[in-house]
């Protein structure tokens, strides 16, 4: 009953059974985790983008319903299993392995877009307030009592034009093909037959 009374007269100590907001994690937290997390997995192989369309190439040759019946025949004869090298154990784990990890890549690929997807939301809120910021920076160097601004400004103005030169030197614009000329026009002149 003490106990009882206690809660009621301290209501900002939480009951054991309320449950608590969870922490939220910054960026480095996460990084730190996700680090630990990798080197507690063996099987973590980056993959350049030759290798893993090849990668895919290969398994698109070999649909999951084939793979399951092929599967089948290792574990029904055991001269399949040894003729392949592999007992049908292993088969079958490596099988239960791909589907489990495919869903953890699953999970990792969806947290992945959400942490983007925040992050991009989050670069074009600061691109917006930048670009009021230089907007209303470059009203207010027009009024002489604001001259402290103008370095700021200008910086600003010479940053966005040598963007502009990078942004067009790494893209330039490819010439136009030349027209192929067309075929001299036949000319149907008679041949003369010397008798």
């Amino acid at each position: 009953m003490a106990e009882n009374q206690n809660q009621n007269l301290n209501p900002a100590v939480p009951a054991a059974d309320t449950p608590q907001p969870a922490t939220k994690l910054t960026p480095e937290a996460i990084v730190e985790q996700l680090r630990a997390m990798r080197s507690q997995v063996d099987d973590v192989t980056p993959l350049d983008k030759a290798q893993r369309q090849q990668l895919k190439q290969r398994t698109r040759r070999q649909p999951a319903p084939v793979v399951e019946a092929s599967i089948s025949v290792i574990s029904s004869s055991g001269t399949v299993a040894q003729a392949v090298g592999q007992p049908a154990e292993d088969v079958l784990q490596l099988q239960s392995d791909v589907a489990r990890w495919a869903l953890v890549a699953a999970e990792l690929h969806s947290f992945f877009q959400g942490i983007e997807g925040a992050n991009l939301v989050r670069r074009e809120r600061l691109a917006f307030i930048a670009s009021q910021a230089y907007s209303f920076g470059s009203q207010l160097v027009r009024n002489p009592e604001n001259a402290k601004l103008l370095p700021q400004v200008e910086e600003i103005q010479r940053r966005k034009i040598a963007a502009r030169r990078k942004k067009a030197q790494a893209n330039p614009q490819s010439p136009s093909p030349s027209p192929v000329p067309a075929p001299p026009p036949a000319h149907n002149t008679p041949t003369t037959t010397q008798a």
